[in-house]
């Protein structure tokens, strides 16, 4: 815990000073730009990938980066999508999966997981996308079919958000936009979802219309 300590020391004495003008505008409320549900693996930096700063995105993380369905039963990921969208009215939701994800692995094989029985009932959550690989990737290689699951699982909780009233009263109306991504922890490669072409291409193609309207915005100030 001593160099956790020291980082505390070091964010105060130099990070903080630095910023101290933003943290004061957070101290009185905030807007963030995104959603980001992403994994609880530790290898998984948000702000380092998407290069934020504190309050730009309200993120919720969890063993798989799952979103279960809506039910009325409260739990932790249903509160907090409520919350942020219903009270925040965040315009963006990402749900971005990883590659070398243990959950992934895990929910290829539920029926190992017998010592860890919270674990296995969660993964639940990601069996379709496991039944789709199985059904449609059977022939591929073992990393392929990783790589499939990861993708799928990524779709088939953004199908999830869907059956949350706030999210669905949200897209109903415009509101906010579902993104789907997959980091490659190794390469530092993050492809996106297309839902017009239902496939998975780098962020710069996915996005390339709205960073050219950001840059000639950028260059017209």
């Amino acid at each position: 815990m001593s160099r956790f300590a020291l980082g505390v020391i070091k964010f105060q004495r130099e990070v903080f000073p630095e910023k101290q003008e933003l943290f004061e505008k957070l101290s009185t409320g905030q807007s963030p730009e995104a959603l980001f549900i992403t994994c609880s693996d530790s290898r998984i930096e948000t702000a380092m990938i998407t290069q934020t700063d504190p309050g730009e995105l309200f993120i919720c993380r969890n063993a798989g980066n799952i979103v279960p369905p809506h039910t009325n039963q409260t739990g932790g990921m249903t509160a907090s999508i409520e919350f942020a969208i219903g009270a925040l009215q965040i315009p963006h939701i990402v749900v971005c999966g990883h590659t070398e994800c243990g959950a992934m692995k895990g929910a290829m094989n539920r029926a190992a997981l017998t010592n860890l029985p919270h674990v296995r009932e969660w993964l639940g959550y990601s069996q379709g996308a496991v039944d789709i690989v199985e059904a449609i990737g059977a022939d591929l290689d073992p990393d392929a079919k990783m790589r499939m699951l990861l993708e799928q699982n990524v779709i088939l909780q953004l199908q999830h958000l869907k059956t949350h009233p706030t999210v669905a009263v949200a897209m109903a109306q415009k509101a906010v936009k579902l993104h789907g991504w997959v980091y490659d922890i190794k390469t530092g490669e993050v492809c996106a979802y297309d839902d017009e072409t239902e496939t998975w291409v780098p962020v710069e193609e996915r996005y390339a219309s709205e960073l050219a309207a950001a840059a000639l915005e950028t260059n017209s100030c």
